[in-house]
């Protein structure tokens, strides 16, 4: 006995919904997105500011600066070659500024040990409390020296 069976016609899948959480999706984005065009356009506005005597940041906290010392013993803040003291004063200053100023400290390889000592210690002197120590991991354990 042969079961009868009947086709409909083939379903179909109804779009209208998913496109209308796309374009919500790019509404989202470009609501919540920033326009450098407008940031520009306000810096170009010749207008003089009012001066305060005892301005703080408003801002984020800025990122962390950049020590590198080289193997000759060239300290680096920030890509500006420093001397000690100089490093001391830049550090001091950023203190000021912000209290939790993070450093982190990258010395050549080749460097002796005492160029990056010296490095911390100023930083340990000008109340750097975030310090960080930057290192490479090696790839295999053979090439540690």
């Amino acid at each position: 006995m042969a079961i009868k069976t009947n086709r409909d016609d083939e379903t179909s899948i109804n779009l209208t919904p998913l496109i209308d959480i796309v374009f919500l999706l790019i509404i989202f984005f470009m609501v919540g997105s920033r326009f450098s065009e407008l940031n520009e356009a306000e810096r170009n506005i010749p207008l003089k500011v009012p001066q305060v005597a005892n301005a703080r940041a408003l801002t984020a906290a800025p990122s962390k600066r950049v020590i590198n010392v080289m193997e000759d013993g060239q300290i680096l803040l920030d890509r500006d070659q420093v001397t000690l003291e100089e490093l001391y004063a830049e550090l001091c200053d950023a203190r000021q500024q912000y209290k939790k100023t993070g450093v982190i400290v990258r010395g050549d390889a080749n460097s002796p040990y005492q160029n990056v000592a010296d490095v911390i210690a100023t930083c340990r002197r000008a109340d750097v409390l975030d310090l960080n120590i930057s290192v490479r991991v090696a790839q295999e354990p053979s090439q540690i020296r």
